[in-house]
């Protein structure tokens, strides 16, 4: 059964990784002996050169897997662990390169992952979790898929109560909106109120002022009948 791509590269690097160990012990006996390690070290420099390359693949090609969710959070992290623990034995492999066999290996254990019969340890097998250990390729991508879809789901709920929160935020946007063109015409209209008070008061001022002209105009004409009238009297 074919395995993931991702997984493919990561053994390939592994394997690689093992091979550059493996020829600095061979450099390293070769400088001990009286050899000539020139060969070896071109070799060494150009594999690890090609290791980094790798593990940056390695890299890249998670970033992409998470940001496109073909893999989980939980299996992305578990990878990163991976493309870590790769990268301290790339920083040691270049450690013990650079020693030049001139100091003792103290992590030739460490480089060296088992006995050549046995070969290189697969550290994504000694890392497999007891909930995927017993499952081959094809059920983990179902099972990632599964939780692929719970988080949609979860997210398609998250963005409803979104858009009802924004609707609601809307709703009392509006609503303000009326409440503040009310305002502005009973702002308008007690202006408008005002005007007319002012205005009547003036005519009811105006009013009374003839009102008391005329009453003035009233006893005048009256005092002047009773003046005729009384003159008058006498003769008749």
């Amino acid at each position: 059964m074919a395995r993931e791509p991702w997984l493919m590269k990561y053994d390939s690097t592994c394997q690689l990784a093992q091979e550059i160990a493996e020829s600095i012990h061979e450099r390293n006996r070769q400088k001990r002996t009286g050899g000539n390690p020139s060969k070896l070290n071109v070799t060494i420099r150009t594999s690890l050169q090609r290791l980094q390359e790798q593990i940056s693949q390695l890299k890249d090609s998670l970033l992409r897997s998470l940001s496109t969710r073909q893999i989980t959070q939980f299996e992305a992290d578990r990878r990163q662990n991976l493309v870590d623990d790769l990268l301290t034995r790339e920083r040691q492999l270049q450690t013990s390169f650079k020693n030049d066999g001139t100091e003792p290996n103290v992590m030739r254990s460490s480089l060296m992952s088992g006995d050549q019969g046995t070969g290189p340890i697969n550290p994504w097998l000694m890392e497999e979790s007891e909930e995927t250990k017993d499952l081959d390729f094809h059920e983990i991508k179902h099972q990632q898929q599964r939780i692929i879809q719970e988080q949609d789901a979860g997210l398609e709920a998250l963005v409803t109560v979104i858009a009802r929160q924004k609707q609601m935020g809307q709703d009392i946007g509006n609503e303000l909106d009326e409440q503040n063109e009310i305002i502005d015409d009973l702002t308008h209209l007690v202006d408008k109120t005002d005007s007319r008070i002012q205005r009547e008061t003036r005519h009811v001022k105006l009013v009374d002022k003839k009102s008391a002209s005329c009453g003035m105009l009233v006893v005048i004409v009256l005092l002047l009948i009773a003046i005729v009238v009384v003159g008058v009297w006498p003769t008749s």
